[in-house]
């Protein structure tokens, strides 16, 4: 039952929202999101207690053989935790902004909460294509209605993209259900089936393309930049936060279980695309004066590391890619909630415009150390535990290409501290001369922020622990060899 509390709850406060006064709408919203933390908190600990699953199971449409069934496994439970944390700090960070329509605003963002935990709960593939599709509507709106100038053109081909991958994956639900015997779409089943080779390289594509496009992987990244840029300071967190972690999440629970030949066949060619992606990244970040388009690109260079590890068919590379995921969204909320406090105070996000932050802001420069410390992997920081793991998995498979890999970590270093050090040392700049420290509500986000990225890299054991169980789950059942 908690698992359907955690996907129906969100939806109705985001329901609520619109019905509620404007004066408390905000208020409602930070308070119903915290309220959902308490559940996947809730969650976690009877999963700890438990040592089982937390499934529901109901028939839905059976004379299609769908069935309205969510599943809590530690992997799954990891991704609500994510969703479920990052969503009032997401609420919270627009406390001071006062947006025009802004019942439907947090109507969308509660709304696109549900759909995430739907897409991370859904053991049906029906349920999980619905799920998918209803997370993508409330970005869409948020990126169309609150972005810059351009945005519609800017939201247009993000959607068109995302679409399309949809479309995709939703032929190969299909082509596992007739394979079921028109007779059910239950993830288990589809799991057990016996495909041929060929079969398993259509499907393995189908939803490759749809994984590709969410992460995004090089070269589907081309809508990534210009939406991550001009959305709305809450849109960039939603989309690089949380909503990139369906694709990856996808991968792992949708691909490589269900498509062990179709990993071994394309995961070289992944594998390459992604390090270029990594490589790529980096260098274009270099170039970059906008502190928000410096940051979109080095969040291609991070995910395009992550889905390595995921295609390298080792433990340690999937242990670490969950646990980066989880890291990459609480450092990319961050980085954006800082660049939007910066630009609120300054009108600018060019780094030329800025300079000597931190003798006028030392919380705020204390804070944006840290989270950077985390982005670029220091040891005792969020960030060190996964790329490492991932690093070990990667040179296993093969020490070379984890050098062009690791080439994240140095590069990283280069840009951001590039990017610290033009907006906070140095001479203050034309923009900054009258910079004042967070106070208030701004401060404790940043603290909160900073204790995860702290905490997840001093004592990583509770989300190791978590997953561990289900990814040596997943690492047997795909190495396991199948008899046609």
């Amino acid at each position: 039952m908690i698992t359907v509390l955690l996907l129906f709850f969100p939806l109705g406060s985001a329901i609520l929202s619109l019905i509620f006064p404007k004066a408390i709408v905000k208020p409602w919203a930070l308070f119903s999101s915290i309220l959902s933390l308490g559940l996947a908190l809730f969650a976690w600990i009877n999963h700890a207690q438990l040592g089982e699953d937390l499934n529901f199971d109901v028939s839905w449409v059976e004379s299609l053989g769908i069935h309205f069934k969510l599943g809590l496994d530690g992997i799954s439970l990891l991704m609500v935790l994510l969703t479920n944390l990052l969503i009032p700090i997401i609420i919270a960070s627009s406390w001071n902004t006062d947006y025009p329509k802004k019942s439907l605003l947090y109507f969308l963002i509660l709304f696109m909460q549900s759909g995430l935990i739907g897409v991370f709960t859904a053991m049906d593939g029906f349920l999980f294509y619905i799920t998918w599709e209803a997370a993508l509507i409330p970005i869409y709106f948020i990126c169309g209605l609150w972005g810059g100038s351009g945005r519609a053109k800017i939201t247009l081909k993000f959607f068109i993209y995302t679409i399309t991958g949809s479309l995709f994956m939703l032929m190969g639900i299909i082509f596992l259900y007739l394979q079921t015997g028109k007779q059910s779409f239950d993830y288990r089943v589809f799991e057990h089936l016996i495909l041929s080779p060929k079969s398993q390289y259509l499907v393995f594509l189908s939803f490759f393309i749809a994984f590709a496009i969410k992460i995004p992987i090089f070269p589907f990244h081309t809508w990534q930049p210009a939406t991550y840029t001009n959305a709305p300071t809450q849109g960039s967190m939603l989309l690089g936060g949380i909503m990139l972690k369906m694709g990856l999440y996808g991968v792992i629970r949708w691909l490589l279980p269900i498509c062990p030949l179709g990993l071994a066949f394309f995961s070289p060619y992944i594998i390459i695309l992604s390090v270029i992606g990594v490589v790529y990244g980096s260098i274009i970040a270099f170039t970059q004066i906008d502190l928000k388009r410096l940051v979109a690109y080095s969040s291609i260079a991070h995910v395009g590391l992550i889905s390595t590890a995921l295609f390298v068919n080792s433990f340690y590379g999937l242990q670490g890619g969950l646990i980066q995921m989880l890291s990459h969204g609480i450092n990319l909320v961050g980085l954006f909630f800082i660049i939007s406090l910066i630009q609120k105070q300054t009108g600018t996000r060019d780094m030329n415009h800025l300079g000597g932050i931190a003798a006028q802001a030392p919380v705020l420069a204390t804070s944006f150390l840290i989270i950077l410390l985390g982005t670029v992997a220091l040891p005792l920081t969020n960030g060190f535990v996964g790329e490492f793991l991932m690093l070990n998995g990667l040179f296993q498979y093969n020490p070379l290409l984890s050098i062009f890999a690791g080439l994240t970590l140095i590069f990283g270093a280069v840009y951001m501290f590039r990017m610290y050090q033009k907006t906070m040392l140095g001479p203050v700049g034309s923009h900054s001369a009258n910079f004042k420290d967070v106070q208030g509500l701004d401060r404790w986000i940043l603290l909160v922020l900073v204790f995860l990225v702290l905490i997840i890299g001093i004592y990583p054991n509770p989300i190791l622990k978590l997953t561990e169980a289900p990814v040596t789950s997943i690492m047997v059942f795909v190495n396991q060899v199948k008899s046609y």
